[in-house]
């Protein structure tokens, strides 16, 4: 690996400005060998992806000395270009001899021809998948569509056996309503919590709702549009936001447009070649061979080139996009946004923006979103006026690495990649979560033994962490929140973290919110970070600055104004210390470090499992 004191992207000295950049940016590029090596030629060699793979190749004149070391710098104007660069160098000695070779390097150019709004990013997100989380009455699912039934008592275990075909339908339903969200707002209120993101609640037979079945009409069980309308008025005037997920990439085959069981009275894709909606699915032998998202028949792939689909759902006044963001939705979070053409998910963002100019949007994407390659395509969702920001699972990834003993240099790294290769919006509008309704529940995770997936599902249906594995994953549960709370991006609970569910996969991590039963040291302790979030500038928006990264050790500071939060983390078994800068003093705000002044200078204190939030003080020097 060549050495990064000749060049390294991260730092001032080699690369200005810091990590991605608008279009039309010059950016200044510095190699800084050793003298004693003799290199007397460099050059740096660009090749434009998004541009065919034009490449451009620059001298790099030596620009003087820094100490022992020559300084080649060259300058690359990137002009009207949006897209992904790499560039490498070369070293060459005065006899061609020796010749040095690195890169290649990563840079981001996107089009910051917009203002992106910041609301997302800045407050905490607070997950819902509806059915599960609170519901006001039982309802009664006759008439409704998928054949679905209802628990009657709220604490029943999720269906998890297949049905008597041997499929598994997710037809069980415990019947959450918007009415119950409007019931706990204030609940919500009080973890401070500013954005609802509701998973599906359009009519679909699946109690995950992710195969919609009409796009127009609320699911009944939920409620009505008005009830919708309603929660988002209440929502507003609490000072809070509401995010809608949108399923745009399949359909339900129970569905007005597919209408595989032939449930709606007008004729659908698979029962008339006449139907409307016949042109939205790609059929390999119609009516009953067709393109299904991942192969699974009962969720038929639309096609998202089709121009009246388009129309349908972003490109109209009164298109899904518009409509629901009218009824009172401020933003869409889109289900695999990577399975998305680029210029659909383009026209999406466009409606939402015409209709509500600060709506946002945000994007499922698993991996680093910057270059996210899917189905032989480089996605552009971050290079701007597609996603404002993405599921940040690469987060998710290293919070876990890191929690469950993985070094803090790997996290730091990790995330570092991120913030250089995202423009600065995109990063500070990620949806970071510790879980998800696609995850495991995140106590489980961290309290469970290994080899437990490869237990049976009814083990797993009835596995429950024993006393002393449910108080180490408590601990490392409020490290991870705290980290997740500090961190740039918008901290996501998915309902019921904060109450202490556990709970393997789907649809163990998808039970009923223990309402009445909730773990109240994790209530607090969420609630506390919550508002700290919501009142300090300097969690909301200020840059961040690794102190410390190695072992079990983890801090860094936010800095917006005058205020700076250090955040300090130690997930060992034993006490850790962490060395302040001269004069800085501390001011605890949540947590258990400890701040002391001794012969080696300002320390802190740092307890087993434990993450410490604390506002950074001057102290005045000592006569």
């Amino acid at each position: 690996m060549p050495d990064r004191s000749v060049y390294n992207s991260r730092d001032p000295r080699c690369k200005t400005p810091y990590g991605a950049v608008p279009s039309g940016t010059k950016v200044q590029l510095t190699l800084r060998p050793l003298r004693a090596e003799g290199f007397s030629r460099a050059t740096m060699s660009a090749r434009f992806e998004f541009r065919d793979d034009a490449t451009v190749t620059l001298n790099m004149p030596w620009s003087g000395l820094d100490g022992a070391r020559d300084l080649f710098t060259c300058t690359l104007d990137t002009g009207d270009y949006v897209g992904l660069v790499w560039y490498s160098f070369g070293l060459e000695r005065l006899d061609g001899k020796g010749r040095k070779m690195f890169g290649p390097y990563q840079l981001t150019v996107y089009d910051g021809g917009e203002v992106v709004p910041e609301w997302f990013g800045e407050g905490t997100t607070y997950q819902i998948f509806p059915d599960r989380f609170r519901r006001t009455r039982v309802p009664d699912p006759q008439g409704m569509v998928g054949g679905r039934w209802v628990h009657t008592a709220w604490q029943e275990e999720p269906e998890f056996r297949p049905d008597k075909n041997g499929e598994i339908r997710n037809r069980d339903f415990f019947g959450g309503d918007l009415k119950g969200v409007m019931e706990k707002l204030d609940y919500l209120q009080g973890l401070g919590v500013e954005t609802l993101y509701f998973c599906p609640i359009f009519e679909a037979a699946e109690n995950h709702r992710y195969g919609t079945a009409d796009y127009s009409n609320i699911d009944p069980m939920l409620g009505t549009e008005e009830d919708f309308t309603q929660l988002c008025q209440m929502a507003h005037q609490r000072g809070m936001r509401v995010m809608l997920d949108g399923v745009f990439n399949h359909t339900g085959y129970v569905s007005r447009y597919f209408n595989g069981d032939g449930f709606y009275p007008t004729p659908g894709a698979c029962q008339s070649e006449d139907s409307p909606y016949r042109s939205w699915f790609n059929f390999i032998h119609w009516p009953d061979q067709y393109e299904s998202w991942w192969g699974i028949y009962s969720l038929p792939a639309v096609n998202e080139h089709d121009p009246s689909y388009r129309e349908f759902i972003f490109g109209g006044k009164d298109s899904v996009v518009r409509r629901w963001l009218r009824a009172g939705a401020d933003g869409w979070r889109l289900d695999v946004a990577d399975e998305l053409p680029d210029d659909f998910v383009r026209g999406i963002h466009e409606a939402a923006r015409a209709e509500k100019p600060d709506a946002v949007i945000i994007g499922e994407v698993w991996e680093d979103g910057s270059t996210k390659v899917a189905y032989g395509v480089r996605r552009r969702h971050i290079m701007g006026r597609h996603c404002d920001g993405l599921m940040n699972y690469p987060f998710r990834n290293a919070v876990l690495s890191y929690l469950k003993g993985g070094d803090a240099a790997d996290f730091v790294n990790a995330m570092e990649t991120l913030r250089e290769n995202y423009p600065r919006f995109a990063y500070y509008s990620a949806m970071n979560s510790l879980g998800t309704h696609d995850t495991a529940r995140i106590l489980t995770l961290l309290g469970a033994e290994e080899g437990c997936e490869h237990q049976s599902k009814e083990w797993r249906s009835n596995y429950r962490l024993g006393p002393d594995q449910r108080r180490r994953a408590k601990e490392l549960l409020k490290l991870g929140a705290a980290l997740m709370f500090a961190f740039p991006g918008s901290p996501t609970v998915y309902y019921g973290d904060e109450a202490g569910m556990e709970g393997f996969e789907d649809p163990f991590n998808r039970r009923t919110f223990p309402w009445g039963r909730e773990d109240s040291e994790l209530m607090g302790w969420f609630s506390r970070l919550g508002h700290m979030r919501k009142q300090s500038s300097a969690l909301r928006q200020g840059d961040i600055h690794y102190r410390v990264g190695k072992g079990p050790v983890l801090a860094f500071t936010r800095t917006q104004g005058g205020e700076t939060i250090l955040a300090a983390f130690n997930t060992g078994s034993e006490e850790a210390t962490l060395r302040l800068r001269e004069h800085e003093g501390v001011q605890l705000l949540l947590g258990s470090a400890r701040f002391h002044i001794g012969p080696e200078g300002h320390l802190l204190t740092l307890q087993p499992r434990t993450g410490s939030l604390l506002q950074i003080v001057p102290m005045e020097e000592e006569e």
